[in-house]
């Protein structure tokens, strides 16, 4: 089915070209996967559900009384904006879609209101990658200028010492794969974090999973959709080492059921970039969003 997928891809790009696997691009086998550096540099298990509001609602009731609200979300939880970059055939798409054990993607994120962002507004520019079930995230914290130098402009920016190897690879995956920006993906989050015996441990719920395929500037006054029914949540587990027994037991108790969920693939999808996933969450009931109300303010600096 997914090679059917691919071919569909490639016929609608006009390109004539076959999309490219994980294991090989302009002739060149395999991934230059790099350890993790200690700078900025998260290395975790996650695990995804998708639940109804009203069940998201009753979990959050039932978390807040093991887990501390993250200090960024108060009541409303903050806003999360991201822009993904793929290659001309999505090489970065099709190694999600296929479940490939060596993986990653390139994005540029901000936290807070979008509305807000200017040439000076910190966002981060980032590597998430997935060796084996480990997902490993790795980052660096930029003026937005100097993102878009790097991933749009192609230039190298100079950082701190610490920091310059990492922005090296990302210039070198941005020319050596042809990079673009593809998709963008936004949503409301609220999170928790572990204490006491649960320290390292996440739970994260996004609302009002929205997306759109042009307009990539963060700030953008620009018409985002729905790309995830509004009646749904995405819950995010993530734990450095093991899950507590506790919330196992809750989740199951729940019935809560673990699915594959990307919301940069489902942007792609929902915007007829790549034909329909076997995990595509079916979108009946969604409808343009026009952001007219606007997300919390502030820059905030913690996923």
């Amino acid at each position: 089915m997914l090679k059917r997928f691919r071919k569909a891809a490639v016929s609608a790009g006009g390109s004539g070209a076959q999309p490219v696997s994980g294991t090989e691009v302009n002739g060149e086998l395999g991934h230059r996967l790099r350890a993790p550096s200690k700078l900025h540099a998260f290395n975790r298990y996650e695990i995804k559900y998708l639940v109804d509001a009203a069940q998201a609602a009753e979990l959050r009731e039932e978390i807040e009384q093991r887990l501390d609200r993250d200090r960024h979300s108060g009541d409303t939880g903050y806003g999360i904006w991201s822009v993904y970059y793929d290659t001309r055939q999505l090489r970065f798409y099709w190694e999600k879609i296929e479940g490939l054990k060596f993986r990653r993607k390139l994005r540029v994120r901000h936290y807070g209101d979008r509305f807000a962002v200017d040439a000076a507004t910190p966002v981060f520019v980032e590597i998430k990658q997935r060796v084996n079930r480990v997902t490993q995230k790795r980052r660096v914290r930029l003026p937005y200028a100097d993102a878009l130098k790097l991933c749009d402009g192609r230039q190298l920016v100079e950082r701190d010492p610490s920091e310059q190897a990492f922005l090296e690879e990302v210039l070198d995956l941005v020319v050596r794969l042809d990079l673009r920006a593809v998709a963008m993906t936004g949503y409301q989050r609220h999170a928790y974090v572990g204490r006491d015996a649960d320290v390292g441990l996440r739970v994260t719920f996004d609302h009002r999973v929205r997306g759109r395929d042009r307009d990539f500037h963060l700030g953008a006054d620009a018409t985002n959709r729905l790309i995830v029914p509004a009646r749904k949540a995405i819950v995010e587990v993530k734990a450095n080492d093991r899950v507590p027994y506790w919330l196992t037991d809750l989740t199951a108790k729940r019935n809560l059921q673990v699915v594959r969920v990307s919301k940069y693939c489902q942007s792609v999808e929902a915007h007829g970039l790549a034909p329909r996933s076997i995990f595509h969450i079916p979108d009946h009931d969604l409808d343009l969003d026009h952001d007219l109300g606007r997300d919390r303010p502030g820059i905030l600096s913690e996923a």
